[in-house]
């Protein structure tokens, strides 16, 4: 058997060894951020190792492939040596092998076949079909909004009417409708003998419900590992107690202050009461020595976190000497916060830092368009990640398309797009509208048109959008098109209500441009080049600058952090202010940003924002105030400063020019 290398545990700190050196009673590891949790894991799995316990007889559940792999990596350095643990995996990859063995007895098909999200949607949209469901004049959810209410109904384990009303209540009046159709979603997959994801974990917790299989699953593994414990949902967690009841060799390990997860059914309160889940209750090793960020940084994320209504106590400390107080900057608008980002980035890349070790994070995708188009403009490259980058996101490519083509009726590509955006309306039918445009431009291909079948509401709404933009005046063009879209938008995409803060920051942005014109030259002259996840980035760039909402942000680390919109309505953002549980972790994903930053960290305030709804005093700026989480005794942890950007300088005119003619020029080129 291979023996733990001589050095391996030498630099293992008081709590991380205890952590590591623990007996068979439950334990729960709360691992601050940067504490070195994955480290304190492998080392406990090499330590089981190394003192006898079977490897074939550890199950060890994380939460993405590559966790589970770098994990047995870990545990094989430390070992000095190969070692194979054949239970590793995450929860649905170990669920689809137990469901496997356990299958004459669950009375399931051990042949099954697993749907991915996709195959799932599909189902459901051909049962959606089939029932007819759809076919009344209201609109019922589309087959990926079906599927995502499905899927929390499962992972939460809530009643539909509870799912519909915390997470989807645009969709209150279809609960029945919904449960037929789940009935007949389940009775299809059963008839093809398919599973999905959510399968994975429901039957595998259902087949927990008999104490007999329970036994007989918990005895196969003498020691039960869970990394990342804080983003398990209810099933899982009724999985493991129901495997380990009296929590005899069972560890979690995760931290709640790193909660942020419940949009997936995560809950926190998983990992709050795990410790009072067994008698005795499981025994608790805090984490608190950082090996990530400077003092300063610390005791400014320790203040945050100290507010939370529940949590585990812990003060995280470091022994890195020095660093400079966190800043906490106030900015005019949205676009001075995005020239503070890209000048103090450049600053810091030539003091030095690489645009890979600095990183901008947001709470929503859309933050984050004013700063790209900043970025664009002085060539500085970047790789977003947690959404596609803003310009080409088709709902943003469509709203832009209506005001293209109101701009120039001629714009055959722009008027193509927008003409199909009505329903009944395709590519043969636009093309030929397209063939009659004349002098009066769009509006008048619209006004010569008869309407659609079934689509004469939407179509009137076009033709009466078009022409008042005719007559309207900048910005509220924007007001016009947004207004006619968004019932678009929400026949196209299932998921409209996300999308819909991109049309709010398109609304916003276009009100710092001086007319449509300019707005519309602006954001064409630097166009995406890609519609990836990790988008922006050239191929020839090597070195980039990091783009990422905090949600993907979790785990990651740089020595430069810029978070942006630390106001009230953007953290905590308004849709996550409906209960103290959503407050809660809107407070923990600030404490996640903030943790990130390894040597210097800045935290943004707009004092104003452009709203897309018309105030009745007729001002359309909104003012902010700081984030509620960062009170006056949390900001004297941060350097408190205001920054503006310099004026440019004004250009003099050099007076009238000669007229010449480089239309005709351009066409006898080629003539």
């Amino acid at each position: 058997m291979s023996r733990i290398t001589s050095a391996a545990f030498d630099d293992l700190n008081a709590e991380q060894r205890a952590a590591v050196e623990h007996g068979l009673g439950p334990l729960l590891v709360i691992a601050g951020a940067g504490s070195g949790k994955t480290k304190t894991l492998s080392c406990r799995v090499a330590h089981l190792v190394a003192n006898g316990a079977d490897p074939s007889r550890i199950l060890l559940l994380t939460f993405s492939r590559r966790a589970a792999s770098e994990m047995i990596a870990r545990v094989g350095k430390v070992m000095a040596g190969d070692v194979r643990i054949p239970w590793a995996g995450t929860f649905h990859a170990i669920g689809a092998r137990l469901l496997r063995e356990l299958a004459p007895v669950i009375g399931i098909d051990p042949e099954f076949t697993i749907h991915d999200r996709s195959d799932s949607a599909d189902l459901m949209g051909m049962v959606r079909q089939e029932l007819g469901v759809a076919t009344g004049a209201k609109r019922f959810p589309m087959k990926g909004t079906c599927l995502a209410i499905y899927s929390r109904v499962v992972n939460a384990d809530e009643s539909i009417d509870d799912a519909v009303v915390a997470q989807f209540p645009w969709c209150r009046e279809w609960n029945a409708e919904l449960k037929t159709l789940f009935g007949a979603y389940v009775e299809a997959k059963q008839k093809q003998n398919v599973l999905d994801y959510d399968d994975l974990l429901w039957l595998w917790a259902e087949a927990m419900n008999e104490p007999a299989i329970a036994r007989e699953v918990g005895a196969k593994f003498d020691h039960v590992l869970v990394d990342e414990y804080q983003d398990t949902n209810k099933l899982q967690a009724r999985i493991l107690l129901a495997m380990k009841p009296d929590g005899r060799g069972l560890t979690v390990v995760g931290d709640d202050a790193q909660s942020i997860y419940s949009f997936r059914a995560a809950d926190v309160r998983n990992i709050l009461e795990f410790p009072k889940a067994f008698t005795p209750e499981a025994r608790l090793v805090t984490l608190e020595q950082n090996y990530r960020s400077t003092a300063p940084i610390l005791d400014a994320s320790n203040a945050v976190i100290d507010l939370a209504k529940e949590r585990f106590t812990k003060n995280l400390r470091t022994t890195r000497a020095g660093g400079v107080a966190p800043k906490l900057v106030s900015v005019r608008d949205e676009a001075a916060q995005a020239s503070y980002v890209a000048e103090s980035v450049l600053e810091a890349r030539e003091r030095g830092l690489t645009l890979m070790q600095q990183a901008i994070l947001f709470r929503a995708a859309d933050f984050s368009a004013p700063v790209e188009l900043e970025l664009a403009k002085r060539d500085i490259p970047f790789v977003k990640f947690g959404g596609l980058k803003f310009l080409e996101a088709s709902h943003v490519k469509d709203f832009l398309a209506i005001l293209r083509w109101a701009q120039n009726g001629g714009d055959r590509i722009a008027g193509f797009r927008a003409l199909q955006l009505v329903p009944g309306v395709g590519p043969a039918k636009a093309s030929r509208m397209l063939d009659s445009v004349d002098e009066t431009g769009a509006y008048g291909v619209v006004r010569n048109t008869a309407p659609p079948a079934g689509a004469s509401e939407a179509w009137d709404a076009l033709k009466q959008m078009l022409g008042d933009l005719q007559g309207a005046t900048w910005p509220g063009d924007l007001d016009l098109a947004a207004q006619w879209y968004r019932p678009m938008m929400n026949e196209r995409y299932d998921d409209a209500r996300v999308r819909a803060g991109d049309i709010d920051q398109m609304q916003r942005i276009g009100a710092t441009f001086g007319s449509r014109m300019s707005f519309l030259t602006e954001l064409t002259l630097d166009p995406p080049n890609s519609t990836s996840d990790e988008s922006g980035k050239s191929s020839k760039d090597d070195d980039y600058l990091i783009l990422s909402t905090i949600h993907s942000a979790k785990g990651q680390e740089w020595k430069n952090v810029f978070v942006l919109n630390v106001v009230d309505g953007c953290m905590p953002s308004d849709l996550g202010t409906g209960s103290t549980a959503e407050l809660e972790e809107e407070r923990r994903l600030l404490y996640v940003a903030m943790t990130r930053a390894k040597d210097e960290l800045h935290l943004i305030t707009p004092q104003r924002f452009y709203h897309t709804q018309q105030s009745k005093g007729g001002d359309k700026h909104v003012y902010a105030i700081r984030s509620r989480f960062i009170p006056e005794y949390v900001a004297a942890k941060f350097e408190q400063t205001a920054w503006a950007p310099e004026a440019a300088p004004g250009s003099a005119g050099v007076g009238p020019l000669p007229k010449i003619d480089l239309a005709a020029k351009a066409r006898s080129r080629f003539g």
